[in-house]
């Protein structure tokens, strides 16, 4: 076997958080507005800061209502895994591990979206810090007992390239929507759905 557990990124590489934020922001356009500032703050946040309130910062910064923040929520439930996800997930003989980028409450709320179960479920708020610090990839190996270099992360944004790959994690890159690659994401798969990632694990 290649590797020895599988780290997946929650938000973005197992669920459609794409489509809930836009949906509350009420148009694509809006909620990819809002969604990239987010990440802008996220990113040079330093240590954890609720993201709860990054949320709300990020939809006054692009003149959004705050409340929206309120709304995505509640309505979080409505978060949907992508359609193979669970199928894929379910064919891989390793044990699985989640690192996201949220509060711990809504961080499980959403693992539990995904309808399988993972040994480790890290988040910022457990953490202290947002990836793609490595404090967050190495609380998740250390947890595992895996060695970086046997433990494959799959990503859901570019950030989480050379977020992983800096702590010696191999990369597989679900880039469902088409993101542009940073300078320095450089990961050993890149693929447009998680199909492909089974066929990274013999049968058994």
């Amino acid at each position: 076997m290649k590797y020895d557990a599988v780290v997946f990124d929650l938000l973005t590489a197992l669920l459609d958080s794409w489509t809930l934020w836009n949906a509350v922001a009420g148009s694509e356009e809006a909620g990819m507005r809002w969604r990239r500032r987010y990440l802008e703050i996220t990113y040079g946040c330093g240590s954890y800061r609720p993201y709860e309130t990054l949320v709300r910062e990020a939809a006054a910064d692009v003149g959004l209502p705050e409340g929206l923040a309120g709304a995505l929520e509640r309505r979080w439930p409505e978060l949907q895994p992508w359609p193979e996800a669970a199928a894929v997930l379910k064919t891989i003989p390793v044990p699985l591990a989640v690192a996201t980028n949220c509060s711990i409450r809504l961080g499980r709320q959403a693992a539990d979206q995904v309808g399988v179960p993972f040994e480790v479920v890290e988040t910022a708020e457990s953490v202290g810090f947002y990836k793609p610090r490595p404090e967050v990839y190495r609380a998740v190996l250390q947890k595992l007992g895996t060695p970086a270099e046997r433990t494959l992360f799959v990503a859901g944004s570019a950030s989480d390239v050379p977020g992983a790959k800096a702590v010696g994690m191999p990369v597989y890159w679900h880039n469902r929507v088409g993101l542009p690659p940073r300078d320095d994401a450089n990961p050993d798969y890149l693929e447009p759905s998680l199909d492909a990632l089974g066929r990274l694990f013999p049968a058994v």
